[in-house]
C-alpha cells in the first residue's frame, strides 16, 4: 500500500508581497560572482514537487535542490516548523544547552549504529570534521604522525580546501594547489587495489588512519557501492585498526529506500557524515559517529551556527515526517517505478543510452560514450518540456526528487522525458 501523505494544517502567513519587477538576470551577475554554470531559470515559487519560475511557467521538480528538498517546496511540517521556531528562539550560542539540538541528537543516534552527534552547516562542514576527527584518532590512539586518509576516484566530499583534496577528481582541485596533504586515491569498489594501497602506505610503519567512502557516488556518476567491496572494506578496517567514514551527505535521510545508504551494503561505518536531507533545505550538517573514536574535547571542534535551535527546530520536523509518514517506503516504491521507465527509454533509445543504475530516489540515466549527446543536452531537453532533472557528470542524467513524490508525478516526469529525448531525436 502507498504510504499516506496526509499532513498537518499550514499556518496563517501574511499577505502577499506586492507585484515584482521582471528579473534582472544582467543586475544579478553584475552582484554575484560566476562560481556556478546557471541554467537561464530563475525560480521563486515551491509547492510540493512542482516550482514556479518568475515568469509564472511551472516545473516537475526531480532535482529537489540536488537531493536536498526532502518534503519537496512550502511543505505544511517544514512551514509549521519555521514559524513555530523562528516565534520561539532562533539562535543563542553552543556555550549554552540547546534543548532540540539534543532532541534532534538522540533522534538520529537512536534510529542508526552511531553514539554522537556533532552539528555544523553543510556537507563540506560535516566531512571537515570527519577529517579532523579521524586525524586527532590516529594521532591519540594509535600514534600516526602523518596520518593518511583513502578515499575514492571520482568521489565528491565537498568544495573547502581540505574536502576538494579528499574528493577524488582533478577538475575540482584545478588551481588551488597547494593542497592539504594527507590523502590517497583508489578506484571505487576496488578491493584488490585498495588493499595494495593499504600494504604500500603501511609498509614501513602504521599511515593510514581512515578509509571515507560514498555508498553511492552521486556527483561521480550515481555509483552505487558494491556490497562485497563494502563488507570487505569493513573488514580490513576491523582487521588493521583503520575507520571507516561514510559520507552521506546525498543520500542520507531515506534517499536511498533505507534511512541510511549504508544499510544497502550491510556494514556500519565508524563515522557517518549527514547535510542535505536532513534539513530539507534548511543549512545543516552532522558528523555521527561510535562512541570508541569519540575522541573530540571541547575546543578541538566547533561551529558558530551549528546546531542551533532554528535549525534542530526543522530538522526535528523533517525527521518525524519520513519516520511518520513512512516515506522510505514511498521512496523504495516510487524509486522502482522510476527506474522500470528509464529502463524503456533506455529500449527505445539503444544508440543514446546504456543503462539505469541506482538505489530509492537517486538514479542515474546513463548515456553512451558515442551517444553524441551529453547529460547537459538532455536537462536542457526536458527544461524546456517543464521537467527539472540535474547532471552527474557529461554522461549522467541524474533523476532526485522529494521523497513525497507521487505515482502520478513519477509517470509525468518519465512522459516529460520521453518528449524531452523525442525532441533531441529530431532535432
Amino acid at each position: 500500500m502507498t504510504p499516506s501523505l496526509a499532513t498537518p494544517p499550514i499556518i496563517p502567513t501574511s499577505p502577499s508581497s506586492p507585484a515584482k519587477s521582471p528579473f534582472d538576470a544582467a543586475g544579478f551577475d553584475d552582484a554575484v560572482m560566476a562560481t556556478y554554470g546557471r541554467f537561464p531559470l530563475a525560480l521563486e515559487k515551491g509547492d510540493g514537487c512542482r516550482l514556479w519560475d518568475t515568469d509564472g511557467r511551472e516545473y516537475l521538480d526531480f532535482v529537489a535542490g540536488i537531493a536536498t528538498c526532502t518534503l519537496g517546496h512550502s511543505h505544511p511540517r517544514m512551514v509549521t516548523a519555521v514559524t513555530m521556531q523562528i516565534q520561539t528562539l532562533h539562535h543563542v550560542s553552543n556555550l549554552y544547552y540547546i534543548p532540540n539540538q539534543g532532541t534532534l541528537a538522540q533522534w538520529l543516534t537512536q534510529h542508526s549504529c552511531a553514539d554522537k552527534a556533532f552539528f555544523c552547516n553543510s556537507g563540506a562542514e560535516a566531512n571537515e570534521g570527519a577529517i579532523k576527527l579521524a586525524r586527532k584518532y590516529a594521532h591519540t590512539q594509535r600514534g600516526i604522525e602523518e596520518p593518511v586518509i583513502i578515499t575514492a576516484q571520482a568521489s565528491f566530499h565537498g568544495r573547502t580546501l581540505a574536502t576538494v583534496t579528499a574528493t577524488g577528481q582533478a577538475k575540482y582541485q584545478k588551481n588551488f594547489a597547494p593542497l592539504v596533504p594527507g590523502f590517497h586515491y583508489v578506484p571505487y569498489n576496488d578491493l584488490a587495489a585498495l588493499e595494495a594501497a593499504i600494504a604500500t602506505l603501511d609498509q614501513d610503519q602504521p599511515q593510514v588512519a581512515a578509509i571515507l567512502l560514498e555508498p553511492l557516488q552521486g556527483e561521480g556518476g550515481v555509483r552505487p557501492g558494491d556490497r562485497d567491496y563494502f563488507q570487505g572494506v569493513r573488514q580490513l578496517c576491523d582487521d588493521k585498526g583503520i575507520l571507516l567514514i561514510l559520507d552521506e551527505v546525498q543520500v542520507g535521510m531515506g534517499r536511498t529506500g533505507s534511512l541510511w545508504g549504508y544499510q544497502n551494503l550491510g556494514v556500519e561505518p565508524d563515522i557517518f557524515t549527514l547535510a542535505k536531507g536532513l534539513g530539507g533545505g534548511i543549512p545543516i550538517g552532522a558528523v555521527l559517529c561510535k562512541d570508541h573514536c569519540n575522541v573530540f574535547a571541547p575546543g578541538d571542534h566547533a561551529s558558530t551556527f551549528g546546531g542551533n535551535p532554528f535549525v534542530c527546530g526543522v530538522a526535528l520536523a523533517v525527521c518525524e515526517a519520513v519516520e511518520q509518514l513512512d516515506l522510505v517506503a514511498n521512496v523504495q516504491i516510487r524509486g522502482q517505478e522510476l527506474r522500470d521507465g528509464l529502463g524503456e527509454l533506455v529500449s527505445q533509445y539503444p544508440q543514446w543510452f546504456d543503462h539505469v543504475r541506482g538505489w530509492g530516489l537517486i538514479n542515474g540515466l546513463v548515456l553512451k560514450p558515442e551517444a553524441g549527446i551529453t547529460s547537459i543536452d538532455v536537462v536542457k531537453a526536458a527544461m524546456a518540456m517543464g521537467l527539472l532533472v540535474v547532471p552527474a557528470g557529461p554522461e549522467v542524467v541524474r533523476l532526485v526528487p522529494p521523497l513525497i513524490v507521487s505515482a502520478a508525478e513519477v509517470q509525468k516526469a518519465l512522459m516529460l522525458l520521453r518528449q524531452a529525448i523525442a525532441s533531441l531525436a529530431t532535432a
